[in-house]
């Protein structure tokens, strides 16, 4: 037996994704625009990819918490307050916000302009919530920070109620 590694044996056919400019799912979520970028289906459900638009003067979702997954953020342009705890950060672009499961945090622009940012699910388990809050809004039932609540449960989320104003 030897200790030599052993080569990673290529796959005949490997099924990259490209996902273009102006590709991609788009989910709308009233003043939010998210283009899912990779839902999981490629990456065994390690991970999703989304860019979120948020316009001017978006609240986010009520601070909440993940169980199950880590959550990051990468601002390509604007500001995002986000918050995490009792505390408030406005970061701009070029900025990583890396949120662990468990981190009590939401998100929202209070600025005058859009701002734009990379959302990175791990795994992926977030992307069909947001899929979740668009056939809702289809529905007639309006997105009420209760009824964000009760589609965050379906996804090991809950409210961080300590934190609560």
């Amino acid at each position: 037996m030897t200790d030599e590694p052993k080569a990673i044996e290529p796959i005949a056919d490997p099924a990259v994704s490209v996902v273009g400019p102006g590709e991609g799912e788009t989910i709308f979520l009233g003043t939010t625009r998210l283009r899912v970028l990779e839902d999981g289906s490629n990456t065994g459900h390690r991970l999703g990819l989304a860019e979120s638009v948020l316009a001017p003067h978006t609240p986010g979702p009520p601070q909440h918490r993940h169980a199950q997954h880590d959550e990051g953020f990468y601002i390509i342009s604007g500001t995002v307050r986000f918050t995490v705890g009792k505390k408030d950060y406005d970061v701009t672009e070029g900025t990583l916000v890396m949120v662990p499961a468990g981190a009590p945090h939401t998100f929202a622009n209070v600025t005058d302009q859009p701002a734009v940012m990379l959302s990175i699910f791990t795994p992926d388990l977030y992307v069909q919530y947001f899929r979740d809050l668009q056939d809702m809004i289809a529905g007639g039932q309006a997105m009420t920070p209760q009824a964000g609540i009760r589609t965050m449960s379906r996804y090991a989320t809950e409210p961080a109620t300590d934190f609560a104003s």
